[in-house]
This record gives structure tokens, sequence and C-alpha cells, in this order.
């Protein structure tokens, strides 16, 4: 039997150690994913094509609760790991319980840290409000590499993010 791919915070630090001294680029990505879709397969195959190792951190129940309201989430964490561990794309799985990765992500300095389309529906934040923000923790020349959503014609090409200057790939 396969050894899981859910690990702890701990667990992961001493792996991404050993992956940093064999040279291999760790992806990460994070989210609630409770109602898995298309968007979000494409998300990790995406992901994983950016480096050798992709990290996928879930949010918490409680976290999901605090940030999407009482009736979520629809799976538990425990579901949710079993549903994304088929993921052939995603080599580790782990959850944090804050309301964002920060720590997480502080704690594993990714060199590429995958993010999907954020809604954020607060006054003055999310798409076009000119206040998208980097995430804290992410090492110095770290890419942020932002997915789109389908649009007409398929998938739009990524955002790149790296320095927190934003371009488009040629």
């Amino acid at each position: 039997m396969a050894r899981s791919k859910v690990r702890t915070l701990p667990e992961l630090v001493r792996i991404r150690s050993r992956l940093r001294r064999e040279g291999k680029t760790v992806v990460f990505t994070n989210g609630c994913f409770d109602l898995i879709h298309g968007g979000h397969v494409h998300l990790f195959r995406a992901a994983k094509a950016l480096g050798d190792v992709l990290i996928v951190a879930l949010n918490s129940d409680a976290s999901i609760r605090r940030l999407k309201g009482p009736s979520r989430p629809i799976f538990p964490l425990a579901e949710r790991f079993e549903v994304l561990s088929a993921f052939e794309s995603i080599d580790y799985l782990t959850s944090f319980s804050q309301d964002t990765p920060q720590k997480t992500i502080a704690a594993l300095l990714p060199d590429v840290l995958g993010l999907g389309r954020r809604r954020d529906r607060r006054p003055g934040r999310g798409r076009g409000s000119g206040r998208e923000s980097r995430p804290r923790g992410l090492p110095p020349g770290a890419l942020q590499h932002q997915y789109h959503r389908r649009d007409p014609q398929g998938f739009r090409p990524p955002g790149l993010i790296l320095n927190g200057r934003s371009r488009r790939p040629a």
C-alpha cells in the first residue's frame, strides 16, 4: 500500500529541506477544496507543471466555517484529503487552521506559489480594486503564479508576479 500523501507541517519542513538539497523545485498552492470542479483539476495540473513537487494545503474545517459560514465545509477535511490524494499531480497534502496559509508558506518557503483567482467580496478587495496582495512569507525572488478561469477561447495564459511586478508570458 502506498504511503499517504498527507503530512504534518513539521514533516513537510523536513521533506522540503531534503528537496532543497536535491535541487528540486517545490510548488505550493492552497484552498478549501470542499467542492472539486474542473478549475481545480486545471490548477493542480498547471501547478505541477511549474516544478518537481506539488504541495497542496487545505483549510481546516473550522477555518472554512469562519470564511464561508456555518453550512461549510460540505465535506470534512478527512474526505477532502482522500479525494485530493487521488490526484497524480499532487505529491503532498497538509492542512492549516488559520484563515490564511501565511505561516505554512513561511515555514516551507516554496519556490513557486500557485494561486487560483480569488473571489474576495469585501469592499475594496479583490480583482480590479488595486488591492491584490502578495502573500507574506514568500521568499525574495520566489515566483507567484496566478491561474485564471476558462474564457471562451480556452484557458488564458497565466499572469506571473515576480518580485511584485505583473508579467504575461510571451
